[in-house]
């Protein structure tokens, strides 16, 4: 019974010296090799509408099908696919195996994957090898939320996530403007869409070296009793923050840290109370999210030609919506750990509502845009503050498997919400789709409002119990 009493007061002391640490170069500089996995993680999914125009023009997916899924459907049905695998199948293997081990052998997992895909003579071949990729993707999602979540303090968390997501995003003009260029031409006698392809491949490989410098987390390694470990590389974090500090003493630690219970956990655990609600909240909260995000992003070219708006320069279009972002979190940074975080996601996704409804009312480019860019920095600012939430309302234990499960459902909600955005728009035209949307977004606003739980500034092991 001591020997338990030391350990778990030896794991309360860590997390408390962890979340004192101020926000220096260091810690900032953990977070952007973090997101700098991100970065190639965001362009390996968003390449998928931007390579399809090559692909089709390559006959690759003429006479691809996978159930109802045929040609361009097949390779995006492919894509979410995988990511549905790595999140809700293999999710749990950043719990198991370590945070750092896991951020790097997925990069590495998907890098090979896409640039395999790159060299495929036939649909079949590229089709497989984007669902191998997709996989890899779906567990580098989990792992770098439960990794930024369990790395830096307290009350840095919001801002750490939203600069994750500013730098995560900022790739989606990046690989706009490269598709732009390389996917209408074939560089070298190469087809312009594998070129696209292999250039994330190979800044990823670059970034999985520098992320080797990345530390394991002190709390993973807490959790699995390896206490000694865990003291190493919070003394090497405490020095690195010091050196940055220069003269200037480290503020004292919590004198109240709440701790974790050891051992491993089971999938069965987010079910049992205190999970079970914030489980089923985010089910639900994912489910619908994704109807204003990828319900917009994917169908906003459709959305503008059936306001009667003929956009000569469609791919500026593109390419303005693009980039703006990354400016949804970075506009937010200045407020992500003032604004109560389920608040954040409450007004992300009532703006969302609204000028999506307005953007259905326009009939001329300019408020087209101007509504369409709005929307885009709602999403994203949605995106940045569930991303650290669903990662901080779980134990350390079951962190990354109980973040991949309800993220799955996001996943699910992509194919549904292909099919009913469809539908609504034959049937009832853009304000029917935004109707749609704004429901979809009352959903959102009432599962979180209603049942989530407070996070701002709190430790991580509090907020799990």
């Amino acid at each position: 019974m001591s020997s338990f009493q030391g350990s778990a007061s030896e794991a309360a002391a860590i997390s408390a010296r962890l979340d004192r640490l101020p926000a220096t170069a260091y810690i900032w500089r953990l977070v952007v090799l973090l997101s700098l996995g991100g970065f190639f993680e965001f362009y390996d999914l968003f390449f998928t509408g931007y390579i399809v125009p090559g692909l089709v023009r390559s006959k690759l997916l003429a006479n691809v099908a996978i159930g109802i899924f045929t040609g361009p459907a097949a390779f995006v049905a492919a894509t979410f696919g995988g990511l549905w695998i790595g999140t809700l199948v293999l999710g749990f293997v950043a719990d198991r195996f370590g945070r750092r081990s896991i951020f790097t052998l997925s990069l590495l997992w998907y890098c090979v994957a896409t640039a395999i895909m790159a060299f495929q003579d036939t649909g079949l071949g590229v089709v497989l090898w984007r669902l191998i990729a997709g996989i890899g993707i779906g567990v580098e999602l989990v792992t770098i939320d439960t990794y930024v979540a369990e790395l830096v303090p307290k009350d840095l968390r919001g801002r750490a996530f939203a600069v994750n997501q500013t730098i995560q995003f900022a790739v989606v003009p990046v690989v706009a403007f490269l598709a732009y260029e390389l996917v209408p031409i074939a560089p070298l006698g190469f087809d312009g869409w594998r070129w696209v392809v292999l250039i994330g491949s190979a800044g990823a490989l670059v970034v999985w070296f520098i992320r080797l410098g990345v530390p394991e987390s002190p709390r993973w390694l807490v959790q699995h009793g390896r206490l000694e470990a865990a003291e190493q590389v919070t003394a090497l974090m405490e020095r690195r923050v010091q050196a940055d500090l220069g003269a200037a003493p480290l503020p004292p630690p919590l004198t109240h840290a709440a701790s974790e219970a050891h051992g491993g956990g089971s999938f069965a655990e987010i079910f049992e109370p205190p999970y079970r609600t914030r489980t089923l909240m985010l089910v639900v909260f994912q489910f619908f999210q994704t109807v204003g995000f990828y319900g917009f992003a994917n169908w906003v070219p459709t959305l503008i030609a059936q306001q009667g708006i003929n956009l000569s320069a469609s791919l500026l279009y593109s390419f303005v919506i693009a980039i703006a972002n990354p400016f949804g979190p970075l506009l937010a940074y200045t407020v992500a750990d003032r604004i109560e975080r389920k608040w954040m996601i409450v007004l992300a996704a009532i703006g969302i509502a609204v000028f999506g409804l307005l953007f259905s009312q326009q009939r001329t480019s300019g408020l087209l845009i101007l509504f369409g860019v709005l929307i885009t920095l709602c999403n994203n600012t949605l995106s940045f503050s569930f991303h650290a939430y669903q990662s901080e309302l779980f134990p350390t234990r079951v962190r990354a498997r109980a973040v991949g499960f309800v993220y799955s459902f996001s996943r699910i909600s992509t194919v549904f919400m292909s099919f009913m955005i469809a539908f609504f728009l034959q049937n009832g035209g853009v304000p029917a789709v935004f109707g749609f949307i704004a429901v979809a977004m009352l959903i959102v606003v009432l599962s979180i409002g209603i049942f989530g739980p407070r996070v701002n500034h709190l430790q991580l092991e509090a907020i799990s119990h």
